[in-house]
């Protein structure tokens, strides 16, 4: 079985990978479910992962897909590209360091052999060992790039730093926003509109945990605010939605992300959420409405009622604001039904360039439909909340 030690991807390496592509297909699920079980058992590293992607299994879908995609394209990883680079930046936020890879990679390569019993030849184990650190190799490198700049980078730190929640503020019946402040009063990282943050807390009588949050608030040195959707029996999202937060303290790394309001804009925009999925488009939409941007902006929001749609009010200012540069049409599913990317696109001008956020299904229709409709694939960019289970398949 391959070490840290041993990651050379040979000819011979990568034929063996290639082979088991059917096995992967058939059993992927089973082995990254099994490979969970056996990860999670350190409390340790349990705290890093949101136990509701578990239980609904939409993280072992999401990890099978990407082992997978690794396995059809180990031998043109190029292709992979954007993943990889996801990956780094979710990694980066939740301060995954170079000492947890060693654990991955026993719960993997054992989970691999449980699931395929005697199919898992000591030669596929080792051809496993040598293609998951040549890919953690890729990811360490990056990291390690991303906590460098992080540190040196004005207002940065290194790990995780101390806030308070000092303030929660209402978006609407289900979405509480809280604005976090530094505890040491020193200045922040003007996080890139679009980024979200690392978020270490102890939630009273269930300890601690870790989730990401997307940055609402427009970009500034003094402090942060973040906007949480309660989730039905959710222990975290609940205890962020009542007023018993406030004033408490939680630790959170920097700003990390790459679905980020481009520097260069040609042409107009398009912004197009569902749900929650407005987060992390609301400081990137702040941004634009400023006095020197001339950008026609496009927002398409869904939502399933006006009670549960998250700055629909901030919204109608911001167009306001701008004497209609920044344009808003609010659908609501539970007056009109689900959008189809048909209508979706004949709310955007030609030539529009679209950003995309929201639930998976919702993803999946407008990546799949849109581009038919009228808006060209390389004019889309997107990303999911939790794990990414595939809008392109």
């Amino acid at each position: 079985m391959s070490t840290s030690a041993d990651r050379s991807l040979t000819p011979e390496t990568i034929a063996i990978i290639k082979a088991t592509i059917p096995a992967l297909e058939a059993h992927g699920v089973s082995i990254t479910s099994e490979m969970y079980r056996r990860l999670l058992a350190d409390p340790a590293i349990a705290e890093m992962f949101d136990p509701t992607h578990q239980s609904t299994g939409t993280q072992p879908r999401a990890l099978a897909m990407a082992v997978l995609a690794y396995a059809k394209n180990i031998d043109n990883l190029g292709v992979m590209g954007g993943a990889v680079e996801r990956i780094a930046q979710k990694h980066a936020s939740l301060e995954i360091q170079p000492e947890h890879y060693p654990h991955v990679a026993t719960a993997l390569l054992g989970a691999i052999s449980a699931v395929l019993g005697d199919a898992a030849t000591p030669e596929i184990l080792d051809a496993w060992g040598k293609a998951y650190w040549a890919l953690a190799d890729i990811l360490i490198g990056r990291e390690h790039q991303l906590y460098d700049s992080s540190t040196h980078a004005e207002g940065g730190w290194t790990g995780w730093r101390p806030f308070r929640i000092a303030r929660a503020v209402p978006e609407c019946v289900n979405v509480m926003s809280l604005e976090l402040e530094p505890v040491d009063g020193k200045p922040l990282i003007s996080a890139v509109p679009g980024q979200y943050l690392g978020v270490d807390l102890d939630i009273p009588g269930h300890g601690r945990t870790r989730r990401n949050y997307s940055i609402t608030s427009s970009p500034n040195r003094a402090g942060y605010r973040i906007s949480v959707r309660h989730v039905p029996n959710g222990i975290v999202s609940g205890w962020l939605n009542s007023t018993a937060c406030v004033g408490t303290e939680l630790l959170l790394s920097p700003p990390a992300g790459n679905f980020v309001l481009q520097e260069k804009i040609e042409g107009p925009l398009g912004f197009i959420c569902a749900g929650i999925g407005i987060t992390p488009m609301i400081g990137m939409l702040e941004t634009l409405a400023g006095p020197d941007v001339t950008t026609p902006v496009h927002v398409v929001q869904i939502a399933h009622s006006s009670e549960t749609a998250p700055f629909m009010a901030r919204l109608a200012e911001l167009s306001h604001n701008t004497a209609g540069r920044i344009q808003v049409v609010t659908r609501l599913t539970s007056e009109n039904g689900h959008p189809t990317a048909a209508w979706v696109a004949e709310q955007l001008p030609n030539g529009v360039s679209a950003y995309l956020c929201g639930p998976t299904g919702f993803m999946r229709d407008m990546v799949q439909g849109l581009p038919g409709a009228g808006v060209p694939s390389n004019r889309l960019r997107y990303e999911t909340f939790g794990p990414d289970t595939g809008v392109t398949d």
